[in-house]
């Protein structure tokens, strides 16, 4: 591993254990020529994914990227940290696991809005407003509406009547 701050090609492991579920190990790493400390971890990766965009370009998959999208959605609600890392892991075992090489990045947001759900309804929202492109308060106001009947539908008919 090359150190990140001197650049020297050869660092030495001074401590390795396991990491986010037993999925990942974490490695504290030294350089010999500056001394300094940093750290990596290994994941196991089962397939290049290729995320194919709205607009057909294909693009690799970013795990980072989609950790911080889902960290946006969940800023400054009470959501932690190691909680948001589980929903990462959990969709890209499951993009991995899929049998595809190439997977439609809506299919990456349905993922995504489907793990929110079940996390926090407000990050939930968040995400959908970016994700399913609102532009007016009527859309909004149209996506909670629907939250709702889902989430109660006896009620919704009731309602109705």
């Amino acid at each position: 591993m090359k150190c990140p701050f001197c650049g020297c090609d050869d660092t030495q492991v001074k401590d390795s254990r396991n990491a986010d579920d037993n999925t990942a190990i974490r490695r504290r790493r030294e350089c010999p020529e500056c001394g300094s400390r940093f750290t990596t971890y290994e994941r196991v990766q089962l397939r290049d994914l290729i995320v194919v965009k709205r607009n057909g370009e294909k693009v690799p998959f970013d795990r980072d990227k989609l950790a911080r999208s889902i960290s946006l959605s969940v800023r400054k609600r009470p959501v932690d940290a190691e909680r948001v890392e589980k929903v990462v892991n959990s969709i890209q075992r499951r993009l991995e696991v899929s049998g595809e090489s190439e997977i439609p990045s809506e299919v990456i947001g349905e993922y995504v809005m489907e793990a929110l759900a079940n996390l926090d309804h407000i990050a939930y929202i968040r995400f959908a407003s970016v994700y399913k492109d609102f532009r007016e308060v009527k859309d909004f106001e149209d996506f909670v509406e629907t939250i709702d009947r889902l989430a109660k539908p006896e009620q919704f008919e009731k309602d109705k009547l």
